[in-house]
């Protein structure tokens, strides 16, 4: 009597369509959580040289006490030039506006200059001070336009 052996190692046909199917899933759901990452990552970087402007501003007015209003600042070659800090313009270009010592205001914003990830070009993103002069530039509030609303710190 002569008897048939199959092979029996190996994967079916039916078994890898499965884990393909799992990866496949996996992978939906991966990517998109993925790109909504380096878009935190890159708002995070803004709002770095953001916070370092703020800094600038706040020892600038300590050391520039009591004077008055000051020039807006049109870009990053302005910021560095009143306030001692080099800014990157890696997404975008930043200005200063409103900034008087005697009031206690500044507002920072960074507007975008492409598209990055889906951040759209000509989004901003705002940190003003709105006063009093008695404040000492303690009180800073977050706001933005378009998309970069949902990554914009609380």
């Amino acid at each position: 009597m002569l008897k048939l052996h199959r092979n029996t190692k190996g994967f079916t046909l039916i078994e890898l369509l499965i884990v393909i199917a799992i990866i496949g899933i996996l992978a939906a759901i991966a990517l998109p959580a993925y790109m909504d990452y380096t878009r935190k990552t890159r708002v995070t970087e803004i709002v770095n040289s953001m916070g370092a402007v703020k800094t600038g501003i706040i020892a600038w007015a300590a050391e520039h006490s009591p004077a008055g209003a000051v020039a807006d600042m049109a870009d990053r070659d302005a910021v560095a030039a009143t306030l001692g800090i080099t800014v990157p313009n890696k997404y975008g270009t930043i200005s200063v506006t409103g900034l008087d010592n005697s009031a206690g205001t500044a507002t920072i914003i960074w507007t975008m200059n492409a598209a990055i990830n889906g951040i759209t070009a000509g989004d901003t993103l705002t940190l003003a001070c709105a006063g009093p002069a008695t404040d000492n530039y303690q009180t800073w509030t977050w706001t933005s336009t378009g998309t970069m609303a949902k990554y914009q710190p609380k």
